[in-house]
């Protein structure tokens, strides 16, 4: 996935690993529960949707740049990946999910899980060290450079596709 096409700070978290590995869990969770019976359509439901929580609260807590509520989502999402993975096991147990399956979305579960940890930790130790910035106006530096002219997104009213328009 191009992950560099209409990139902005909004969109920074696309470059988190375990927002890449809560994707490709969802992915893999989709091509499993897809498949599952009719009876069952109620659980595979409830399974996708815990794990699409996962990916959806990383990039929620990522866009707002308050430190105090990015971990609040990051620790919602690591609880649904937690959830996920309980209810791996239950249907394991009771036989509505191959061990080929299971081993598969639990290995990646347990990565994802794994990263959430360390990022927390990461995030907490900066909160104590007070490393953590929660404005644009420096990381605008780092996605648009110290000397580059404004950038566009903030020239209201100006650009080509508003010179060329007629009005009436």
């Amino acid at each position: 996935m191009d992950y560099e096409t209409r990139k902005n700070i909004n969109r920074g978290y696309r470059k988190l690993v375990v927002w890449q590995d809560a994707i490709a869990l969802y992915s893999l969770t989709w091509e499993v529960f897809k498949a599952f019976p009719y009876v069952l359509q109620r659980v595979a439901a409830q399974q996708i949707a815990s794990v699409d929580s996962v990916q959806r609260n990383i990039a929620e807590g990522y866009c707002r740049r308050s430190l105090k509520e990015y971990l609040q989502f990051l620790n919602i999402a690591l609880a649904s990946a937690g959830e996920s993975v309980s209810s791996l096991h239950a249907y394991r147990e009771a036989g509505q999910l191959s061990a080929d399956d299971f081993e598969r979305l639990d290995k990646a579960a347990w990565k994802l899980e794994n990263g959430l940890t360390r990022l927390i930790e990461s995030l907490q130790r900066k909160k104590e060290s007070g490393g953590w910035q929660e404005s644009f106006l420096e990381e605008e530096e780092v996605y648009f450079g110290a000397d580059a002219e404004e950038p566009a997104w903030r020239r209201v009213g100006t650009g080509p596709e508003l010179e060329d328009r007629k009005d009436g």
